[in-house]
């Protein structure tokens, strides 16, 4: 298998290229569209074909290469069902799998963060979007966010996988590049709490500043990222 983490510095995000390494197809878990360039790069080095990218959730940070990379390679878009972005190719559901050659991700529908939100697990990776941070979790205080629906998506099935379980998050703003669903139980302080109530209440409390482009982003992002 190939697998790729890169980094985007201005917004803090990771995104993610896989392949099979058999078939030379890959996909892209949440692309920046400043990095576009860079990502179809490193598919020429890897002589790898792009058909398929998946976002996982509307995000509010920064403005997702989806589009640009669609019109470029002519991959796939994929997103949850449940996203408000119409221009998704493919909308999966909850427990759908999605194939790339011999490999098959499992979708997870894991709202809280936002009401869109997925994570994807491929075999013994997760990619959690911002439902599950690396010693955090994903804010809920905007874009239908909930945190009785990310305590949920926490607690009823992300930290019910297996301990040995990889975690790689949307996001991280110390430097960390991946965790385990086992570490994260016993030592991220968001989740060191007896019931939802006590979650929902370290949430109301966080008092985080907003994203400065959110509003831009957002609505960039409902198109996949095409200009508005």
């Amino acid at each position: 298998m190939i697998f790729k983490q890169l980094f985007d510095t201005k917004s803090s995000t990771y995104t993610y290229i896989i392949s099979s390494g058999q078939g030379r197809e890959a996909l892209i878990i949440d692309p920046v569209i400043e990095n576009v360039i860079e990502y179809i790069n490193v598919l020429k080095e890897l002589d790898l074909k792009l058909v398929k990218v998946i976002d996982t959730h509307i995000h509010a940070d920064h403005i997702t290469g989806a589009s640009t990379l669609r019109d470029q390679t002519k991959c796939i878009t994929i997103m949850g069902e449940q996203t408000p972005a119409e221009t998704v190719e493919i909308k999966v559901k909850d427990e759908e799998i999605i194939k790339l050659d011999k490999l098959k991700i499992k979708a997870l529908y894991t709202p809280g963060h936002t009401s869109d939100s997925y994570s994807f697990l491929m075999d013994k990776y997760l990619f959690s979007g911002d439902t599950l941070l690396i010693n955090g979790t994903g804010r809920t205080d905007f874009q239908n966010g909930n945190s009785r629906d990310a305590y949920n998506s926490l607690f009823n099935k992300l930290l019910k996988l297996p301990d040995e379980t990889l975690l790689y998050p949307a996001h991280d703003y110390k430097g960390e590049t991946v965790s385990t669903i086992g570490k994260e139980k016993k030592l991220n302080p968001r989740l060191q709490v007896r019931n939802a109530e006590e979650y929902v209440e370290i949430m109301k409390n966080l008092n985080l500043k907003k994203p400065t482009e959110i509003d831009f982003n957002i609505a960039s992002n409902l198109k996949l990222g095409v200009s508005i």
